[in-house]
């Protein structure tokens, strides 16, 4: 399924193959917003992409929680070490800044959650070089998960 999200005449496609790459290559996952709050959307995903898809999943919240066994980092820049995924959990209005910081740190590639979308920061983003899937969710897009909505 191709999403394609439109804003004032910009519109960021995602791409089936790059969704699939992120999804089942193994890597290390920043998920900025990932708190201890078992109520929170972002703690539930995130499990699933750590049990599910058997990412490494790194909590990044300014409370630096450690959540599902992993020690949390208040920004990207504390996380020491390669970030393939820097996973959007944030209101659209402040993705941007947390686009700009995953472009700081050499993170591979950005995904901003269902909800979450902001053009200009996905065109900076593809701009540097990153992977940009947006307005979707891992646990949506996953191959096992999508043959179940069919």
């Amino acid at each position: 399924m191709t999403v394609v999200v439109v804003v004032r005449g910009m519109a960021h496609v995602n791409d089936p193959a790059v969704i699939e790459r992120l999804l089942t290559t193994p890597g290390r996952w920043a998920v900025v917003g990932l708190s201890q709050n078992p109520r929170r959307v972002a703690h539930g995903v995130a499990h699933f992409v750590q049990q599910g898809l058997g990412m490494t999943i790194v909590p990044v919240h300014p409370r630096a929680d450690v959540v599902h066994g992993e020690t949390g980092y208040a920004t990207l820049a504390d996380v020491p070490g390669p970030i393939d995924v820097v996973d959007v959990f944030v209101r659209s209005d402040l993705a941007g800044a947390v686009v700009d910081e995953a472009i700081a740190v050499g993170a591979k590639a950005v995904w901003l959650q269902l909800g979450v979308v902001d053009e200009e920061a996905a065109a900076r983003a593809e701009a540097a070089g990153l992977d940009v899937v947006m307005d979707t969710c891992p646990a949506i897009e996953a191959p096992g998960e999508r043959a179940q909505r069919r």
